[in-house]
């Protein structure tokens, strides 16, 4: 293992690398990791070089923020696949509404492929912002450096500092350039709804992503794997209503009816970044109502247990988040959140409650279907 100080260097021996990012959390804030993709200016060469919460992955996948969870985040890039106009990966760490600075991190630590490991100091640190280090190109090479520095503001000015358009809340207006939201929006008992009105440009493509914990301690110390799979009930303008989910590979379609689609089903546990459900937010306007739901399909006791989280992305929105471990229900089925067609704007509620199966929490909520046994 090469161990790297701030200043320090040294050659990638693959440029497929995976860099995991281990750092002691902190009571009452979030850390969030970022990586930038730079050409020589030191700047992006637009906001769809910007790999955060928010977008998780950019340029078709070659550079990709794998998982993010309290203590880790693991980003993955595959470097020959960089335009040659990239001359830097920048990675950053900050510190969520800047509630705390970083000296309030114990310890900080980075370590990827090729056995390079980086231990950052922040001791005495008054920064919300870190930029980590950077990957490089010298003489046709990738190499890494380690950097280690602070940099005042949070998230929002150290993307600007990139070359990152941003805005912080919801535009009331179209914006005259495409920019990314920075902000968070976490639906709980004291904030249960929240209404996203449709801009010019429309609402794109929605994306539902639900993450988790997906191994956990069994009783005497080994560790058991937690499957949850999400699904939705929707119903459309024109009084159509089904399910998408994994069971009964109902998966449904983008393009045509009903307009939004499972992505793939993680059977295994292996895939880092969960599961996604995408609307088709152009034709939003032939939705009537979304119920986002997920269910145990194998392992997890407890809800708690799971550490999940549901979160909401439209583009030019604020993110919006629920987080299943709030509650402890041991029943099968959670309803999460409801989109609802309010007049043309998404109008989001948090519901998370607990039913034994699919076919309760229709009658529930008034869907009116019919359900039996399916399997995948």
């Amino acid at each position: 293992m090469t161990a790297l100080l701030p200043g320090g260097n040294a050659s990638v021996a693959s440029e497929r690398v995976q860099v995991q990012i281990a750092y002691s959390p902190i009571p009452g804030a979030d850390i969030d990791v970022s990586a930038f993709v730079l050409a020589a200016d030191g700047k992006v060469r637009s906001d769809a070089d910007m790999c955060f919460y928010g977008q998780p992955q950019v340029l078709c996948g070659a550079v990709r923020l794998a998982q993010a969870s309290v203590g880790e985040a693991i980003f993955e890039l595959d470097l020959g696949r960089l335009d040659t106009s990239v001359e830097k990966v920048s990675l950053a760490a900050t510190i969520h509404q800047n509630k705390a600075s970083f000296g309030a991190v114990s310890s900080l630590s980075l370590e990827m492929t090729g056995g390079l490991e980086a231990r950052l100091p922040t001791s005495g640190m008054s920064e919300t912002a870190l930029i980590l280090g950077e990957f490089y190109r010298r003489q046709g090479q990738w190499k890494f450096r380690c950097i280690a520095q602070g940099f005042a503001g949070g998230l929002a000015p150290l993307s600007t500092h990139f070359g990152v358009d941003i805005i912080e809340s919801a535009p009331a207006a179209t914006p005259p350039k495409p920019v990314l939201s920075l902000s968070k929006i976490t639906l709980d008992k004291h904030r249960a709804s929240i209404s996203l009105e449709k801009t010019a440009a429309g609402f794109g493509q929605i994306r539902v992503n639900l993450n988790w914990n997906q191994r956990k301690k069994g009783l005497f110390g080994g560790l058991r794997q937690v499957d949850l799979d999400v699904g939705c009930l929707y119903e459309l303008q024109d009084g159509q209503k089904g399910v998408v989910q994994a069971l009964g590979n109902s998966f449904g379609d983008l393009e045509r009816a009903p307009f939004m689609q499972l992505m793939g089903d993680d059977r295994t546990g292996s895939v880092q970044g969960g599961e996604w459900i995408h609307i088709n937010g152009q034709r939003w306007a032939e939705i009537r109502r979304i119920l986002v739901f997920a269910f145990i399909y194998k392992g997890a006791p407890n809800w708690r247990e799971t550490d999940g989280v549901v979160t909401l992305f439209i583009p030019g929105q604020p993110e919006i988040e629920v987080r299943l471990n709030e509650e402890g229900g041991r029943l099968g089925c959670c309803a999460i959140a409801l989109l609802e067609n309010d007049n043309g704007a998404v109008k989001v509620t948090r519901r998370v409650d607990f039913h034994a199966s699919q076919a309760p929490m229709d009658k529930a909520y008034g869907w009116g279907m019919r359900w039996t046994t399916g399997s995948k």
